[in-house]
């Protein structure tokens, strides 16, 4: 027991949860992130790993790479437009602006760079929130019950 007295105890934190919050902008920041390598290599392609079943029925673990779209077009003068998105929506930063003018090539990537470092001090969680509510907020709607018959 002489060991244990020589240790200082304290309350145990509490468990390691993210805050939805949290979660939401490092899901944002993987995604830049994966823009940001595809602007600096247009041929990169991330690699997942996936357990499938071989047809003698055994499982085995299966590399394959995924391709990524990139969120920047030109437009008709030829400028860079980057658009940014989270999940299947594009965010819109001002009302009824969803692109940021990025103008040449070159400063695609510190613009990308400029969105991580604002996802980072949570500048965007005011626009990640109301695209998070739209995928929850489904409700179930049941039928109404029939009426009950009142016999005569």
């Amino acid at each position: 027991m002489s060991n244990l007295k020589s240790l200082t105890f304290t309350i145990a934190p509490a468990s390691s949860q993210s805050s939805p919050k949290l979660v939401r902008r490092q899901r944002l920041i993987e995604r830049l992130n994966e823009q940001l390598q595809l602007a600096q290599d247009p041929t990169f392609a991330p690699t997942r790993k996936r357990r499938e079943q071989s047809p003698d029925g055994t499982r085995r673990l299966v590399e394959y790479s995924r391709t990524i779209k990139p969120w920047w077009k030109a437009d008709a003068n030829g400028n860079l437009v980057l658009t940014v998105r989270y999940g299947l929506k594009t965010i819109e930063f001002e009302k009824g602006k969803a692109g940021i003018a990025v103008g040449a090539q070159e400063r695609l990537i510190p613009t990308i760079r400029t969105l991580i470092a604002a996802t980072n001090a949570g500048e965007l969680d005011g626009l990640l929130e109301p695209q998070k509510a739209t995928r929850h907020n489904r409700t179930l709607t049941l039928p109404a019950k029939p009426a009950e018959r009142v016999s005569a």
